[in-house]
């Protein structure tokens, strides 16, 4: 029996599409020029681990003087980075609360970032319980995250259901004995969710 339902958010709830915010401010070459000769995405584990955010950002930036003012667009423009909210999604979330189950969020995600963007995603703060992996101090998918969301909601691994759009991150999960669904777009986590028996396919909708 499912007790919690628990959400990714990028690219689940909000779309996380840096590449497409770089294309459209500096154009897909010199995107995928950056990109080849920056990690900006080990950078950002780095803010999703814990580390202070605009510190991160700018401290790679001067690592890379010729890619300066374009790293620290990472900060400067990040609400520009993690947009759209996904809106089936969002319903999904908060059709899953009127129904009075429990419903998480298990996210790579900074301390800075997450007081960004809470205050502009309210559905941010509709979580039962949100486990934010830059206060946990650990990303997905180390086994730790997982077991630390065990200890302290206190359910069995078997009784969660969590949705990620990375498949490393739900073979971990399953690997603890969580339920897992590899995310592809909202309808297909619907059907899930009716599947289980969590929601009608009208309330799914």
């Amino acid at each position: 029996m499912i007790r919690a339902v628990v959400f990714d958010i990028g690219n689940v709830l909000i779309e996380w599409q840096p590449e497409r915010f770089y294309d459209a401010t500096i154009g897909e070459a010199r995107r995928k020029q950056m990109f080849a000769q920056v990690d900006l995405h080990g950078m950002n584990d780095l803010v999703d681990t814990g580390h202070d955010f605009r510190q991160t950002i700018y401290d790679w930036a001067e690592k890379y003087p010729e890619w300066r003012d374009e790293i620290r667009m990472w900060h400067d423009h990040w609400l520009d980075l993690a947009t759209p909210a996904i809106p089936h999604s969002v319903r999904l979330l908060r059709a899953l609360r009127a129904k009075g189950v429990p419903v998480f969020a298990l996210t790579n995600f900074g301390i800075g970032t997450w007081q960004i963007a809470t205050p502009v995603y309210e559905f941010l703060n509709e979580f039962d319980r949100p486990y934010v992996s830059g206060h946990m101090g650990v990303i997905k998918p180390n086994a730790r995250i997982y077991e630390m969301v065990e200890q302290d909601c206190g359910l069995p691994p078997e009784s969660l259901l969590f949705t990620d759009d990375r498949a490393e991150n739900i073979e971990a999960a399953r690997n603890r004995g969580w339920q897992g669904h590899l995310f592809d777009g909202p309808q297909g986590w619907a059907e899930c969710l009716v599947s289980k028996g969590l929601l009608t396919a009208g309330e799914a909708a």
